[in-house]
């Protein structure tokens, strides 16, 4: 394996592991928002942030290229200021964030709604606010859930295409990433280095969602389900 296929693997994993943490420290509040509050707007909110799940990828890498363009609503003319996001790794894990979050959102819901509402309720009754009892009640027992919802927006990151063609490029040693790299190789005919890169991936995909299933059925999650009801 030669060193541009290793370079091509490590960014992948490191912008796939930061667009996670984003994702991560965004995506646990909102989740935890629509699993606990009843507010106008919220069936809204729930929709937008399913979204690219169900939007081609391409159009999402679209939407965002829109946004961030010179004249777009977050451009440099706009804004006064160039964010520098186009055509560098802050591009690719900007599509990545965006790609992942529903997955997140979805799975990190679940598992709030389903820690029971009593247990919280006893928390609060015995002193303790909101903050304190979220950090020592609900989020231990929505752990296993969270970190499964983790796994998956990292190895949906890990496999995102489309949207961060359009808003990074595939620029090999700067904005190329697993996916497009074996794009690239299937398209120049460098067959036994899109064989190596596509092992790869499925390699890092089966141990990943291995370890995902592994976590939504260990005892804790079911009984933490179980609680729910």
């Amino acid at each position: 394996m030669d060193t541009s296929v290793l370079g091509v693997i490590g960014s992948t994993l490191l912008w796939a592991l930061l667009s996670s943490v984003l994702v991560l420290l965004a995506g646990v509040p909102l989740a935890y928002l629509l699993a606990r509050r009843e507010f106008p707007g919220k069936r809204v909110i729930s929709s937008v942030v399913s979204l690219p799940m169900v939007l081609p990828p391409t159009a999402v890498g679209y939407l965002l290229l829109s946004l961030l363009a010179d004249n777009g609503p977050l451009g440099r003319n706009t804004l006064g200021i160039d964010l520098d996001i186009l055509l560098n790794w802050k591009g690719v894990i900007l599509a990545y964030s965006v790609m992942s979050f529903p997955l997140f959102v979805r799975t990190a819901r679940v598992s709030f709604e389903a820690v029971s509402p009593r247990l919280e309720a006893m928390s609060l009754t015995l002193g303790r606010g909101p903050l304190r009892t979220f950090l020592i009640v609900t989020l231990p027992l929505a752990t296993r859930g969270l970190i499964a919802g983790m796994i998956l927006a990292f190895t949906r990151a890990m496999g995102e295409f489309g949207a961060t063609v359009i808003l990074a490029g595939n620029i090999p040693g700067r904005t190329q990433t697993l996916a497009s790299a074996i794009y690239s190789a299937q398209q120049s005919g460098n067959d036994h280095r899109a064989n190596i890169l596509l092992v790869t991936a499925l390699g890092l995909g089966f141990v990943l969602v291995y370890v995902t299933e592994r976590l939504t059925v260990m005892p804790g999650f079911r009984s933490s389900r179980l609680a729910g009801r």
